[in-house]
């Protein structure tokens, strides 16, 4: 759930507590030995997650992918394939959700057969997933909330000696709210029945290794655990790092116990698709694959940087340094799925929030913001959202000021 404010106000905390004190930090279980990770596993959950960076990950996503596809019957692969990918952004999700709801109401929001989600993006995926009924939550999150619906602030004290800055415990119970098991039950359906995937990221902070979550599968399990697994990836998926405690997880190696600290996506990737790798291995396997497919990323930032006028102090200094490498990155990660559309012969689709949005942002998950970053959204939408078919700087997408282009149709 990052911004670059949030990111660059916990950067200076952190960098602070760190030359003030070193405490020892709260007691947990051993964490999955290095060794042990690919076959640790959740009890009465097994197989629920892919760890992406490895090829046995790899190899276990596609043999899924062909597995569920393989139990619908000869006609699985057929028809177009339309893919979301939703990035992480904090309150600036409320474009995201401003523009889906617009979608839906111009009339051309398809149906997605993968939606993936990162942080911000982890908390509005399944509900995109689920389709337009659910648009008016999206909606009510994204225009009511406020700060003391997220998280609540802990004293400096008590964050120097916990897990994290504020608790989020308000955030779990928001999710909760939504997310029941009925909830699930849908999920599972889209899952089962026609084969569409919801996938969400973590990041493994002791293993430092991306995580996608098969939150299809995990609901189609259908017990109480796996509702509070679900509720919890989400929750794990949306853990600043040092600002919310990170999501422990219990798992099983040979029937002994370890536990695995999971943190915010957005630490290893600000918006993701499928691993290049998941690619060449259907290819080489030689699967079938749908005759047209198109990406549709949003991502909830901006692609210009914001312009600041920094302190010259240690700490401002390696704040804004910190926004400004998330910033990248996550334009980096923009053009690892063109190139992965590029080489699958799949679409590319990209939405953004524009430079021409300059809504003052006071406090994080500031109503007034947020509201106006949801009609802004919605009001593209409506219109029928120019979607960019390139990454930013790529074959002219912008014009020789480099704003003008930003919100042009490019062909």
């Amino acid at each position: 759930m990052s911004s670059q404010i949030m990111r660059s106000l916990l950067a200076s905390c952190l960098t602070l507590i760190l030359l003030l004190c070193g405490c020892s930090g709260l007691e947990r279980k051993a964490a999955v030995p290095a060794q042990s990770l690919s076959k640790a596993h959740i009890a009465g959950l097994p197989s629920v997650r892919y760890l992406v960076s490895t090829q046995t990950g790899v190899d276990a996503l596609v043999q899924d992918v062909v597995a569920l596809e393989s139990s619908r019957g000869k006609n699985a692969f057929d028809g177009d394939a339309n893919y979301l990918a939703l990035s992480g952004g904090g309150d600036d999700g409320a474009f995201g959700a401003g523009l889906l709801v617009g979608w839906t109401q111009q009339g051309s929001r398809p149906t997605f057969n993968l939606v993936t989600g990162i942080s911000t993006g982890a908390l509005i995926a399944p509900f995109a997933y689920l389709g337009k009924e659910y648009d008016p939550i999206l909606k009510e999150v994204y225009t009511s909330i406020k700060p003391t619906d997220v998280y609540i602030e802990r004293g400096i004290l008590s964050g120097i000696i916990s897990d994290g800055l504020a608790d989020s415990t308000p955030l779990y119970t928001l999710i909760s709210k939504y997310v029941d098991a009925n909830f699930l039950k849908k999920i599972a359906y889209e899952y089962t029945t026609n084969g569409r995937w919801l996938l969400v990221g973590t990041t493994n902070i002791d293993a430092g290794q991306p995580i996608i979550w098969n939150m299809g599968r995990i609901a189609s399990i259908g017990t109480p655990e796996a509702l509070e697994l679900f509720r919890r990836i989400m929750l794990a998926s949306a853990s600043i790092p040092g600002a919310f405690p990170p999501v422990m997880f219990d798992f099983l190696v040979d029937e002994q116990v370890f536990q695995e600290m999971h943190v915010d996506g957005g630490a290893s990737t600000q918006v993701f698709l499928y691993p290049a790798a998941a690619a060449v291995k259907a290819n080489e396997l030689g699967i079938k694959r749908r005759a047209k497919r198109q990406v549709y990323i949003i991502r909830n930032s901006r692609l210009d940087p914001r312009w600041n006028e920094t302190e010259r102090r240690t700490l401002s200094v390696a704040g804004r340094a910190i926004s400004q490498l998330i910033q990248t990155q996550g334009i980096g990660d923009l053009y690892r799925i063109y190139n992965t559309a590029q080489s699958d012969n799949v679409g590319f689709n990209l939405a953004y929030i524009g430079s021409d949005f300059n809504e003052p942002h006071t406090e994080e998950f500031d109503t007034k913001y947020m509201n106006a970053l949801y009609q802004y959204g919605y009001e593209h939408a409506i219109k029928g959202y120019p979607w960019s078919k390139y990454p930013p700087g790529f074959k002219g997408a912008y014009d020789a000021d480099g704003e003008k282009m930003q919100m042009k149709k490019i062909q």
